[in-house]
């Protein structure tokens, strides 16, 4: 298979509603691929829509990826619907409120870390159990440069994506011997609706785009065609690392 072929595969793809999820959804699509979507947003189905009016294969699943229950049915019904699977992109996810630490409450750090953490371990733990038993596969999860470094007033999502990337070289490693590869994109300031709050400043876009090397924020393209890049052979010895994608952000 090459980096653009992706015919006869089954990927799977949770937060795929808007921004990075929807644009490696319609990239996969693009390469041949059958696209399952996982999301509690509706708008999910605009992005189905999308890949069918390319004459692509797409099909939605509502799911609630911090429920065990939703995310192990998503994977039987992507697998009833489209006959199998072969990759997989955990990316629902949410921010907190910018917040000093000690303003930060409970609630708000328990949301986020149900649904970037949790939501991320409920998803690798499905795709692994079919992909053990079914000749392995790839599973790249979204981390983020914050991950990395820690961004300002923002320790739940930083605490959460730390977490990810220690559950992606944990999986990375218990499954190598499986056929399985399992790792993680680490985007930098990216433009979809979830940094919308910080476009619409220009005071803030301006201070967060000056963090940047390259004086902007990436497309949501952009990251996905890493995605595309760690699911294919071209990234065969490829596994439990964290690929920034984030235009020279964490060189310094």
């Amino acid at each position: 298979m090459s980096l653009k072929d992706f015919a006869g595969r089954v990927v799977l793809i949770t937060g795929a509603a808007t921004g990075i999820g929807r644009a490696t959804a319609i990239a996969f699509a693009r390469r041949g691929a059958k696209v399952a979507i996982g999301d509690v947003n509706e708008q999910a189905n605009e992005t189905v829509e999308m890949i069918q009016k390319e004459g692509g294969e797409a099909a939605f699943f509502k799911t609630d990826v911090t429920n065990s229950k939703d995310v192990k049915s998503l994977v039987e019904q992507t697998v009833k619907h489209f006959g199998g699977l072969h990759h997989a992109f955990n990316n629902a996810g949410i921010l907190n409120k910018p917040a000093k630490f000690a303003e930060i409450e409970e609630d708000v750090f328990d949301k986020v870390m149900a649904v970037d953490v949790k939501g991320v371990f409920l998803a690798v733990k499905y795709e692994l159990e079919y992909m053990v038993a079914n000749g392995g596969g790839t599973i790249v999860n979204t981390a983020s440069v914050a991950g990395l470094i820690a961004d300002p007033n923002m320790a739940p999502y930083v605490a959460a994506k730390h977490a990810v990337t220690g559950l992606t070289k944990a999986a990375a490693f218990d499954y190598a011997q499986d056929g399985i590869r399992v790792n993680s994109v680490a985007p930098g300031l990216t433009e979809t609706p979830m940094t919308q709050m910080w476009k619409d400043d220009e005071e803030k876009w301006a201070e967060v785009t000056s963090n940047v090397p390259m004086r902007r924020a990436a497309k949501p393209e952009e990251i996905a065609e890493m995605v595309i890049f760690l699911s294919s052979d071209a990234a065969s010895f490829c596994n439990g690392y964290v690929y920034a994608v984030d235009g020279g952000q964490v060189a310094h």
